[in-house]
């Protein structure tokens, strides 16, 4: 929107100098001295549209140059004596656009024909070598084409400008984001592996000594470890924003598996013929059943759990159910992990249902599209 506001008072702009210009040169020319022919009309529908032709300069300076440039022959041979003002301004949009050739190209051109075409009229050498002098001053025209190469100058420097401090917010991201991986590895992968060394020996000691190993403890070892492949798959895409964490479809049944070494009844079954999923959609899927199967663990005092995958021909469902202390009259705490999965839904074009369920429990389904043609 911004954009085209500013390209509408740009052409307003272009029209106002444009017929400013062709103003001028007309008035010039009804209050100059010239031979009456039969040419007058001519040139004054030459003057008016040498003038107006400005208003296309910002969109093709290099025809502009040529059509200012043939008013002024043009109104010359027909006896008017007046300065080719359009073919400078023409001169110093075509050496702002870049033009720096052409525009000589045709400059020197328009030098030559000018003497011949007040010839024309005049029919003396001497006046018409005057008189094109007067037209055009070489002074005016070299002051034209500078200033048209000094704004291109300046603006492609600010041009670089920009792209230098957009370089500078990607290398300080890039920095910002290698902290933060820095910052985690240092804390919690390091507290975490604490954890789960002293799991792994607690549970090797038990079956040294004999003894039963608690289902906690066991649970507690596979979280461990569980949790610091996640941060590990993090942090490299922290590090690299094109990495993304290596978790899919394959990878639920560990999570249904982790649940149940943790006292969890959980169950996964599945429906129609698997096919080819994008990596994105596997991603979510995986994050909905392990963030599902973790309320459950954590908050639902279920018992049973049951995980449920439907491959359909366009889309993708996934239903968990529990049996937890859930009623339908309680409405659900939108938690981050609630929030952070309907995100990860609806960024995908998808759908998520979570709410308890009218037996008790609690329910969460989300149905993602596939485009079986990516």
């Amino acid at each position: 929107m911004t954009t085209g506001r500013f390209r509408v008072r740009a052409a307003a702009r272009d029209w106002a100098i444009a017929v400013c210009v062709a103003a001028v040169l007309l008035v010039t020319g009804l209050s100059g001295q010239h031979p009456a022919t039969s040419l007058d009309l001519l040139g004054y529908v030459l003057l008016v549209a040498g003038g107006l032709a400005l208003a296309a300069g910002r969109r093709a300076p290099v025809t502009v140059l040529a059509v200012t440039g043939m008013c002024a022959v043009g109104y010359q041979a027909a006896g008017f004596d007046v300065a080719a003002v359009a073919y400078l301004f023409a001169v110093y949009a075509a050496v702002r656009a870049g033009h720096r050739v052409i525009t000589v190209a045709a400059s020197v051109t328009l030098l030559a024909a000018l003497p011949l075409a007040a010839l024309v009229s005049l029919h003396d050498m001497g006046e018409a070598f005057a008189q094109a002098r007067g037209a055009l001053e070489i002074a005016w025209l070299i002051a034209a084409g500078a200033a048209g190469e000094a704004l291109r100058q300046a603006e492609r420097r600010a041009d670089e400008a920009e792209r230098t401090r957009e370089e500078t917010a990607r290398r300080r991201a890039d920095e910002e984001r290698l902290h933060i991986a820095r910052e985690l590895h240092d804390s919690l992968v390091h507290q975490i592996s604490i954890i789960k060394v002293q799991a792994e020996v607690a549970v090797h000691l038990a079956r040294k000594r004999g003894e039963e190993v608690p289902e906690a403890l066991l649970a507690i070892q596979q979280a461990g470890r569980e949790a610091t492949r996640e941060l590990r798959a993090t942090l490299e895409a922290l590090r690299d924003v094109d990495t993304p964490p290596p978790r899919g479809l394959d990878d639920v049944p560990g999570l249904v598996e982790g649940a149940r070494m943790g006292g969890l009844d959980a169950r996964l079954t599945t429906d129609g013929q698997r096919h080819h999923v994008p990596a994105a959609v596997e991603r979510t899927v995986y994050r909905i059943v392990q963030e599902s199967l973790t309320n459950i663990t954590r908050h639902a005092t279920a018992t049973t759990a049951s995980v449920h995958i439907d491959y359909r021909p366009d889309a993708l469902t996934i239903h968990i159910d529990d049996d937890g202390k859930a009623t339908p009259y309680a409405a659900p705490t939108p938690g981050v992990g609630l929030l952070g999965m309907r995100e990860r839904v609806t960024a995908l074009g998808g759908r998520l249902r979570a709410e308890p369920r009218s037996g008790g429990g609690f329910t969460v389904r989300a149905e993602l599209p596939v485009d079986r043609t990516s």
